[in-house]
């Protein structure tokens, strides 16, 4: 039997977004009664709505025409789908607390106490229970986060993608930039605001799936991920 783990964040105006980055704004652009003449009408149920947001926005992944100037032209749109359909392990670091770095040492010291291996092509979600304990808090955005040398060595494992429950895979003014720089520089990306990694954790491998939007020349886009297990 297939069990599928939704792994997504709800998208909705006001929901939070990263530092300047564009704000959710969502309307109902045409109404049923509109579309059935009904000019008398006392409701308004939504047909279409008209969404702005920016493709930063909720659980998403990063392009890697977005990790560096010199990364132009590699937009989402050339980006392998591969890299987004992959197996997956999640790795349990929950002991880590506010703007608190996960260096190699953590990311091997969790794959042995679970038992697992990363091999070439996965994906690694890191879990932090930040979502559930800041989301919508004063600290949801002083989330834990890996460092260079632990971006530089996942990168060396060929892995497709990492991905965390935070808005940023560094802590910002520490390591985030530079480990967006490492990213380009390897070829592999990552995604941020992940939710329900809880779920996976002492589960073993898994499959994953989070497609982007075919945005041309996109710096990066929405996903809809998921994690599979076929019991």
């Amino acid at each position: 039997m297939t069990e599928i783990i939704d792994l997504t964040q709800d998208i909705y105006e006001g929901m939070p977004v990263y530092k300047d980055l564009p704000q959710v704004k969502m309307s109902v652009h045409n109404t049923h009664e509109e579309w059935d003449g009904d000019i008398e009408a006392t409701t308004r149920t939504p047909a279409v709505h008209k969404l702005e947001l920016g493709e930063h926005t909720g659980t998403h992944v990063d392009a890697i025409n977005h990790m560096a100037k010199k990364h132009k032209g590699e937009s989402i749109d050339k980006m392998p789908l591969s890299q987004f359909y992959t197996e997956g392990i999640c790795l349990d670091l929950s002991h880590k607390g506010f703007e608190e770095l996960i260096d190699v040492d953590d990311i091997i010291a969790a794959c042995k106490k679970q038992n697992l291996d990363i091999r070439e092509k996965d994906t690694v979600l890191l879990y932090t229970n930040h979502y559930r304990n800041a989301f919508r808090t004063d600290n949801w955005d002083r989330g834990p986060g890996i460092t260079t040398d632990a971006a530089r060595w996942l990168g060396n494992q060929k892995i497709s993608a990492f991905g965390v429950e935070t808005m940023s895979p560094g802590v910002p003014g520490v390591s985030n930039k530079e480990v967006h720089h490492i990213c380009g520089e390897l070829g592999f990306t990552h995604y941020e605001n992940m939710i329900n990694l809880y779920k996976l954790v002492s589960r073993g491998r898994f499959r994953f799936i989070a497609f982007p939007l075919k945005i041309k020349g996109g710096t990066g886009s929405p996903v809809r991920a998921v994690a599979i297990f076929e019991n």
